[in-house]
């Protein structure tokens, strides 16, 4: 059982490390960006963004997801390849066909968007870089089914930062503006392409299975409405603040937001390592055991970091703004916990991907968008920005609810709830000290040290005096504690029945997600 935690961990840190190193580069480059690009070129840019998110949600009719998932039931070698092949021939003819209708529809979306003609170009262009970009799951989804997280993380962020790098020589040395943005994406993406040709071809073959495309787009095509109802949460409080407040309320909640969304830093690199090991796992004998298990770890995990961030934000939003930005603090807790509330919607859904039980997630989504829309419209008149939190909090508290209660009905675990508990008592009262016992008077900078260490050793106090680790667990943490004290490494501890009964390889597995955002138009930065 050990073994296998520590092998999430391992995965889930080293995704991460991939995720913050490029987040950081790309923060350290905004000040570059913004004295060559105008507020003008950033609504183009913003306005770019949305005909690529629509054109993925499109141009993978949920067959990403699909792959991953089916992937566990081939065979062979022959059966996988059936199922890329197909996958890969069906997504060629079909966006190859939507794309040479749109293309010649480029400028009256251009007209539609801009109410000019002009960057029809533009629109093409982030259409064409999106086709080519939807075939990118399956290298490295192959990838995360092998677990090979270096190498999957090396490939992420080499795109990453060679956007960057073109995206700088494009729009500073050639002054190509927006432009320059949008070719970047197209050179790296065809650079990358012929790369991740040496995945492609041990998969693609000249086969094609009716079959296998009736059980992928069964399971892939309820994601569609799924991930537009995502589009509605993520993005209905800026439109009611915008109608019912102002835009000095808009620019506030933006940056707040921004801060409490950084928490998706971890969830982005936990859903990495997530699902590859619950379907690793998921054939195991005892496999509802281990997940009970590992889940408690993991929100264990993910209610210290919201912790630590509900009370950090205020010392953060001072150290890195200025005085008429502070205000923004208010909305990161509420923010920080719609995320928390998203981190239990992945731990808790894995029953509806088990079962491939799939068509639950749109009626999730659908509740939790509706719910999003009906406490924007509610909260916002009468609390701006404020309100606009807490409905965010609601909005992804209805979908975990929903989806972890669907799951549950489809693949009963019994988790570890007496525990749990201890882990929601322990993390409320951590941040309870931080907030109560240190002063908010003083440098923003000691005071998110002072408050950052309460937080993390109250929690961990409060776990050990409600006895949440067992005998076993307190042994390998002090053993850890020895190393790290003295600098060498210590014998492992005996290993229990659970590492024993576990031992030897996990079996692969895979799918992609936000590797495909990281190549995306926008200048990495905020929400």
């Amino acid at each position: 059982m050990l073994a296998l935690i520590k092998s999430l961990f391992r995965n889930l840190a080293i995704y991460g490390l991939g995720d913050v190193a490029t987040s950081i580069i790309s923060l350290l480059l905004l000040p570059v960006y913004t004295r060559y690009l105008t507020p003008s070129d950033y609504g183009v840019i913003a306005m770019l963004l949305t005909v690529e998110a629509s054109g993925k949600i499109i141009f993978r009719w949920g067959v990403d997801t699909a792959f991953m998932r089916l992937y566990y039931d081939c065979a062979d070698q022959k059966a996988r390849q059936r199922l890329a092949s197909t996958l890969f021939i069906f997504l060629l003819v079909l966006n190859g066909s939507l794309l040479l209708v749109s293309l010649p529809l480029a400028g009256r979306l251009s007209q539609l968007l801009f109410d000019s003609p002009d960057h029809g170009l533009l629109i093409s262009l982030v259409l064409l870089n999106t086709f080519v970009v939807g075939f990118y799951f399956i290298p490295f989804q192959v990838l995360r089914i092998a677990e090979q997280p270096k190498q999957f993380i090396a490939l992420v962020f080499a795109r990453s930062a060679s956007t960057l790098v073109l995206r700088l020589l494009l729009v500073i040395w050639a002054d190509m503006g927006v432009m320059g943005v949008v070719l970047a994406d197209v050179v790296v993406t065809a650079v990358f392409t012929v790369i991740l040709s040496r995945w492609f071809a041990p998969l693609i073959r000249p086969v094609f299975s009716p079959a296998v495309l009736r059980d992928a787009l069964g399971f892939g095509l309820p994601r569609i409405p799924h991930s537009l109802a995502h589009q509605v949460m993520g993005m209905a409080d800026r439109y009611f603040l915008n109608a019912y407040a102002t835009l000095r309320d808009v620019g506030l909640y933006s940056i707040g937001a921004s801060f409490g969304l950084s928490l998706k830093l971890f969830l982005s690199a936990f859903e990495y390592a997530w699902t590859p090991f619950f379907l690793s796992v998921m054939k195991e004998p005892d496999a509802k055991r281990i997940y009970s298990t590992v889940s408690t770890y993991v929100l264990a995990l993910l209610v210290l970091l919201t912790a630590g961030l509900c009370a950090i934000a205020s010392d953060v939003v001072r150290l890195t703004t200025t005085e008429e930005f502070f205000p923004a603090a208010r909305v990161t807790p509420w923010i920080a916990l719609g995320a928390f509330c998203q981190g239990l919607y992945l731990v808790g859904s894995i029953g509806l991907v088990i079962t491939k039980q799939t068509t639950r997630y749109p009626i999730a989504t659908g509740l939790a968008a509706g719910a999003s829309l009906i406490a924007n419209a509610w909260l916002i008149p009468r609390h701006g920005m404020m309100g606009a939190a807490w409905a965010n909090t609601i909005a992804y508290a209805t979908l975990a609810a929903t989806t972890v209660g669907f799951s549950m009905r489809a693949y009963p675990i019994r988790y570890e709830w007496l525990r749990l508990l201890r882990i929601g008592i322990a993390g409320i009262l951590a941040y309870a000290a931080a907030e109560w016992f240190i002063s908010r008077s003083g440098s923003p900078l000691i005071g998110l040290i002072l408050r950052g260490s309460v937080t993390v050793g109250v929690y961990g106090v409060v776990l050990i005096a409600t006895g949440f680790f067992v005998p076993r667990e307190l042994r390998v943490l002090q053993d850890a504690l020895k190393r790290a004290s003295k600098g060498r490494r210590m014998p492992p501890p005996e290993p229990d029945a659970d590492q024993v009964e576990m031992a030897g390889e996990i079996v692969p597995t895979g799918r992609i997600s936000a590797e495909e955002e990281r190549g995306s138009l926008e200048p990495r930065h905020g929400r």
